[in-house]
């Protein structure tokens, strides 16, 4: 099947479908470069501001030791990749780290916790956070595991806007990266979050060496869903040492692009984020992203565990490429080192010995698990900002 650049964008190009087939989609892969980057922009002007990116940031609440064995994950417990285990953290540090993250530009926060389901002990706490950042005046997302109905409900009626879960690669292709969790799984988590009136954040990762057509094959169970996500994460695999994907052959970055742009054409009226693996990426190749479609990105110096650019090298980018003009504004290198440094001072207090690190990991991050995050011995943490999950919760904590 042959897909034209010339075809009108109120017919296939534009509308939004749920019926998509695996040849269509492979099409669009195989168009010329320049036509199929032509045919994503047309499409994203017309649903999208071109000129606008969508900006969030998104902190690991609870790192490491998770149970399930995704290959390209260095939070598994199965894999020796020098990370360090940490409880879940206190709501007065994540609501600073919010509050940060709103001055700095971002308009959503974004809370990942290394579990592979939340645990009923555990939900008043980021339900609470929820509300807190909430009245911050940022959207909120969270991305916890497996949702039970139930918690699902919970956390709408805290107020959480959207809840990511990636599907992370093709139907075809999952079996080879992921055997703790079915794909059937993560389907259902999607409906419960559905179901309880949230918005949906789905995407996955390229680059742990599937075939084109399992590339096609992800967009295809994303962009056939009844609803189409609202925001998908298109992230490039970060290899880690000690995963099973250390070695993996890298992808192609035209192939990349290649990816967002079908993602844009195939979800018109989703945000595409430009997720996982930008710290490897040039500025033209992040420009070319944007112009495949891309509208979404994730502020800050780190996604989870994963390293991402700098928040002054994307305002950097994006005064050199007129977008969000309005809506960010440039750090100096002096604020930036007053910031370090009121960060250190408030973490004099060494880690305690008798309060061990205790964790489960969380996998379906808008970004993936794919970087070392070893503890600084110049800024040692502070038990105090973290709360034993095994211990009887205190009485005075709201449920």
């Amino acid at each position: 099947m042959s897909v034209s650049v010339n075809q009108p964008l109120s017919t296939s190009a534009s509308e939004i479908r749920h019926d998509w087939a695996l040849d269509e989609v492979n099409a669009l892969f195989a168009m010329p470069f320049n036509d199929l980057l032509f045919k994503a922009q047309c499409v994203h002007r017309a649903h999208f501001d071109p000129n606008y990116v969508q900006v969030s940031t998104l902190l690991s609440i609870k790192t490491g030791a998770c149970p399930e064995d995704c290959k390209y994950c260095p939070q598994s417990a199965r894999y020796d990749t020098g990370l360090e285990k940490e409880r879940l953290m206190e709501i007065e540090k994540v609501i600073q780290r919010a509050r940060e993250a709103k001055s700095a530009g971002s308009t959503r926060f974004c809370m990942g916790a290394a579990w592979r389901n939340p645990k009923e002990r555990d939900m008043p706490y980021v339900t609470d956070m929820v509300r807190e950042v909430k009245k911050l005046g940022l959207e909120t997302c969270m991305t916890l595991g497996m949702l039970t109905r139930d918690q699902a409900i919970a956390l709408k009626q805290a107020g959480l806007d959207y809840y990511n879960h990636n599907l992370d690669t093709s139907p075809e292709f999952y079996g080879d990266i992921i055997t703790t969790r079915t794909y059937q799984d993560r389907l259902n988590t999607l409906d419960a979050v559905r179901e309880a009136g949230m918005n949906v954040c789905s995407g996955g990762i390229v680059g742990m060496g599937e075939t084109g057509s399992d590339r096609s094959g992800l967009l295809m169970q994303l962009a056939n869903l009844e609803h189409h996500p609202e925001s998908v994460p298109i992230n490039m695999l970060v290899k880690v040492k000690g995963t099973p994907m250390e070695n993996v052959e890298d992808l192609d970055y035209f192939e990349f692009i290649r990816t967002i742009a079908v993602a844009r054409i195939m979800m018109p009226k989703s945000f595409v984020r430009l997720s996982a693996g930008r710290e490897a990426m040039n500025e033209q190749m992040q420009a070319m992203c944007f112009m495949a479609g891309a509208n979404s990105i994730f502020y800050g110096c780190k996604l989870l565990t994963t390293s991402n650019p700098d928040t002054h090298e994307d305002v950097m980018l994006f005064k050199k490429l007129g977008i969000n003009a309005k809506q960010t504004r440039e750090y100096s290198d002096e604020a930036h080192q007053a910031a370090l440094l009121e960060e250190i001072q408030s973490t004099e207090a060494p880690y305690s010995a008798e309060a061990p690190h205790n964790a489960e990991a969380p996998h379906n991050a808008e970004a993936p698990h794919n970087a070392e995050a070893p503890h600084s011995a110049e800024a040692p943490h502070n038990a105090e900002l973290f709360y034993d999950a095994t211990q009887k919760k205190p009485e005075t904590v709201a449920g």
